[in-house]
């Protein structure tokens, strides 16, 4: 699926939810464009939980996520150029850093912010990752 440019200025609200928020908004910067994305959390799309008190397999889930917005919006996870990190339990940072490094550039990271809350959206959820990212627009002469 090709990605739709832009117009300039353009601020475009991307998959709105019934909970009043996009999941991503993209926002024309002239020679890119950028995308904020809401926390992404483990959850499928009946809203169950997906890696119950499994942490590990929560991270996965949600860099899976990622990278599929950004593939659908023409970009990648080389793109990224900020993660803010919220933890249940701050300990599993180690654990967040091996699965986030199968799924970015280590030569180039983003910027990151990690914390620890006392709870997320669900006291079955342990992860909650937001993402910014730009993304060049592939033929700038046409912007």
């Amino acid at each position: 699926m090709q990605a739709q440019q832009l117009t300039k200025g353009e601020i475009r609200y991307n998959d709105i939810s019934s909970f009043g928020y996009s999941q991503y908004v993209e926002i024309d910067l002239g020679t890119s464009k950028m995308l904020i994305l809401s926390g992404q959390l483990a959850l499928d799309a009946e809203g169950n939980t997906v890696g119950l008190n499994n942490f590990e397999h929560q991270a996965e889930f949600i860099f899976s996520t990622i990278e599929k917005i950004l593939r659908r919006a023409g970009g990648d996870m080389g793109n990224i150029v900020k993660l803010n990190n919220y933890f249940s339990d701050i300990s599993n940072l180690p654990k967040y850093r091996t699965i986030r490094n199968r799924y970015i550039d280590t030569t180039k990271p983003p910027a990151q912010t990690s914390v620890e809350v006392k709870q997320l959206f669900r006291k079955d959820v342990m992860l909650e990752v937001e993402v910014t990212a730009v993304i060049p627009y592939q033929n700038n002469k046409e912007h």
